[in-house]
């Protein structure tokens, strides 16, 4: 046992549920509530007048990944102080729909929710082999009235998923839109799909993972397959670097069995992708984690990243981290969640402060999902850089 997981499991014997009573957090989604055995994958998106919308996973019938599962939202008008009732954003019956990754166009206003289905009998084992009695297929819908209401989701399976691929999931997590370069106001979404490969070991089987982009041109009306990234990598987050050309950082849960984060650069707007290299300061058990830009640089100011995952070689220790120089080092900033914690999500508030979201509890990483806020005056010694 590693010196951070031991100081994990001594917080949690002496502040057994501290986490969970902090006054910047709340739980939003707690299992076994409102008719849901479990509630996961956590989404965190600023909409366009500052409300803050929050995504997730409404399990009914059991916590596994297969099964009758619907998306969920709640939205918050105050910063995150008061939510809205849950609205039930897709609910295709017995079947899965999961993994909402929503992105924000800035120039017309308009949210769009990519999202993924599949028979709620088939679980992603059969998908993966290819012995499922259907495929997973990929979905977008859209809001014009920042999240208050949402259009009937559309399939854009044929020009999204190689029909080769088993597997498929866009995120978990946020889409960005291009600032800088050539591609700029284009709309980047991070997904992940399964392959065949006769080396491949992941997926039990002649498969492997690989990672990918989706994208948009053209505001949303129509989206494109982009670059893959390969082999052993999954779920991942995005974001765009501060070299003024529209390069992307892609940030990889992987399967090389190192027990870190790897990451994967875009100099052409996600067409192609360099090699998944490890990230040493990014510890990971093998998880979903978050990636966002806080800030841009400036003459007077250095840019700012922001990471949240599981520190730990096992799902717990949910920390937040920084970069300062677009991710090729990072230093940790607070300790949000000392014990078991899994998926989360990330925003910036329009005041400055951090929306943090992700998955804890005191005996499960899968109890709750928890909103903190992280005020920016406990950032400021790195603002000031």
């Amino acid at each position: 046992m590693k010196i951070t997981e031991y100081a994990c499991l001594l917080w949690m014997m002496i502040f057994p549920a501290a986490a969970l009573a902090q006054n910047d957090s709340l739980a939003l989604f707690t299992g076994g509530s409102d008719g849901y055995k479990s509630y996961r994958i956590p989404v965190l998106l600023t909409a366009p007048n500052g409300h803050l919308l929050v995504f997730c996973e409404g399990r009914k019938e059991s916590p596994s990944d297969a099964g009758d599962i619907d998306i969920l939202l709640k939205r918050s008008a105050d910063g995150g102080k008061t939510w809205s009732a849950t609205q039930v954003v897709w609910d295709d019956g017995a079947n899965t729909c999961g993994n909402p990754c929503p992105v924000v166009d800035a120039g017309t206003g308009t949210i769009w929710l990519l999202l993924t289905r599949n028979e709620g009998i088939d679980k992603e084992h059969d998908i993966i082999h290819k012995t499922a009695t259907h495929t997973r297929t990929v979905w977008v819908c859209k809001s014009e009235d920042n999240g208050a209401t949402w259009s009937a989701p559309a399939d854009i399976t044929a020009t999204t998923k190689d029909p080769s691929w088993g597997w498929y999931a866009t995120g978990p997590g946020i889409g960005i839109q291009v600032q800088h370069g050539p591609h700029k106001g284009r709309l980047v979404i991070p997904c992940d799909h399964s392959y065949d490969d006769s080396t491949g070991r992941v997926a039990k089987g002649p498969y492997e993972y690989g990672s990918h982009i989706i994208y948009s041109d053209d505001h949303g009306r129509s989206w494109q397959r982009g670059g893959n990234i390969r082999p052993k990598v999954n779920e991942c987050q995005l974001t765009e670097l501060a070299d003024g050309k529209g390069s992307l950082l892609m940030s990889l849960r992987s399967y090389f069995g190192r027990g870190l984060r790897t990451q994967s650069i875009s100099q052409d707007g996600g067409g192609s992708w360099s090699t998944p290299a490890d990230v040493p300061a990014l510890t990971d058990p093998i998880c979903q984690a978050s990636l966002i830009r806080y800030r841009w640089p400036s003459r007077k100011r250095s840019g700012i990243l922001l990471f949240l995952n599981p520190d730990s070689e096992r799902r717990m220790n949910m920390t937040l981290k920084t970069s300062t120089d677009d991710g090729r080092s990072w230093q940790p900033l607070r300790v949000l969640h000392a014990g078991p914690a899994a998926y989360s999500a990330l925003a910036v508030l329009p005041n400055g402060d951090v929306g943090c979201l992700y998955e804890a509890g005191e005996k499960s990483a899968y109890s709750a999902i928890i909103f903190q806020k992280i005020n920016k005056k406990s950032l400021s010694h790195i603002l000031q850089q």
